[in-house]
């Protein structure tokens, strides 16, 4: 078993700067080459992190046989066609949130990834957070019961990208980005919940998305912006759970900041953990001591040390020292509900899974 692992950067703006910063302080972790279009940012990026090599063409990087596992750092509409040529190389694949913009596409980097042999994992932050990893204990212990309800509600109050004031305009255009809120910020809360209801098959959605909010108008036009803002959804899962959602960019509110799951014997709030149940017929709410929890699994089985971090774990994932969370599959499931989500809201109507699996890729959205 090999003790390193040889990395490939593709994309250096803000994400592929974070993924750089993030493999500094694994020793496992040698980032051997960056990619950008923008060959003076590619070599500053490299000269400041002194990486060895710099391309601007991401065949040739991954025409590399130094190179184990590429990171894709790129716009959301970019991530499939690198992710099928990094398979076809040989390569293991790290991309960012969302895995796709579609889930015809997420679906592709799934299959190619099985049939090249090689490991796709997707940045779910949410899914390796401490109060996610302890949330599932809890569930997984059967303390809930019978799930049948779970929802969460995440607002900024006025945070979409370039037009209120950080990030490019290529997040807010669906040639590049293929989507607003729904598949960037909604991803991150979708693949916990799946998550920790054990990745449910999706039997049908009812959704809206929507763009209200006024925003300058000069970087409207400079942006294109014509990707949505907001969306609600209702989830309807196998087993007969409801999964309600919520997610905005910007919206006239403060932000509940809430995920939520209901059972027959108990509830959970994932942030700040609390679990709720009834006890000698006295309803009990009980704050769950997260970070006592993580460093007593920590120091008494050191492996649990590698899911602290998101790098720290894929490093470890590839070398083989812990086995690894199915992030594609959460990624894969979660581009089906937002396709769903933005199919629903283009008919108006509740759709089928037979419907969101058959739609045209990137149908109805903003």
């Amino acid at each position: 078993m090999a003790d390193r692992v040889r990395i490939g950067i593709i994309g250096t703006g803000i994400i592929g700067k974070a993924h750089i910063q993030g493999y500094q302080n694994i020793p496992e972790a040698e980032i051997v080459a960056v990619c950008d279009i923008r060959e003076d940012e590619a070599r500053r990026v490299a000269q400041l992190w002194n990486i060895p090599y710099v391309y601007t063409d991401y065949h040739q990087l991954l025409k590399r046989d130094d190179i184990d596992s590429v990171d894709i750092c790129l716009h959301n509409r970019f991530h499939a066609p690198v992710a099928l040529a990094a398979f076809a190389a040989g390569k293991n694949v790290y991309s960012e949130k969302p895995i796709s913009w579609t889930y015809q596409e997420a679906k592709a980097m799934c299959e190619a990834a099985q049939k090249a042999g090689k490991l796709l994992n997707v940045q779910l932050a949410t899914v390796l957070a401490p109060a996610t990893r302890c949330a599932k204990r809890i569930i997984d212990e059967g303390l809930l019961g019978d799930i049948y309800y779970s929802k969460f509600t995440h607002y900024r109050r006025r945070g979409r990208p370039f037009v209120d004031g950080y990030a490019t305009k290529e997040f807010v255009n669906l040639d590049t980005s293929g989507g607003g809120a729904t598949i960037d910020m909604g991803v991150y809360h979708i693949t916990r919940m799946l998550y920790l209801l054990n990745n449910p098959r999706v039997v049908s959605v009812s959704g809206t998305v929507a763009q209200k909010l006024d925003m300058y108008e000069d970087r409207r036009q400079l942006s294109g912006y014509n990707v949505d803002e907001l969306a609600i959804a209702l989830v309807r899962l196998e087993g007969g759970i409801t999964f309600a959602l919520d997610e905005a960019w910007a919206i006239h509110s403060d932000d509940p900041d809430s995920d939520y799951i209901y059972g027959s014997k108990g509830g959970l709030r994932v942030e700040p953990l609390t679990y709720f149940t009834t006890m000698a017929d006295l309803e009990m709410s009980a704050a769950v001591d997260v970070k006592g929890a993580i460093t007593r699994w920590e120091r008494c089985n050191p492996a649990n040390v590698y899911y602290s971090d998101r790098h720290l774990y894929w490093i470890a994932v590839q070398l083989g020292r812990i086995p690894p969370i199915d992030m594609a599959g959460l990624a894969l499931q979660a581009a089906f509900i937002a396709d769903g989500i933005y199919l629903s809201s283009y008919y108006g109507r509740e759709v089928t899974a037979e419907e969101i699996a058959s739609a045209q890729p990137g149908m109805g959205r903003v």
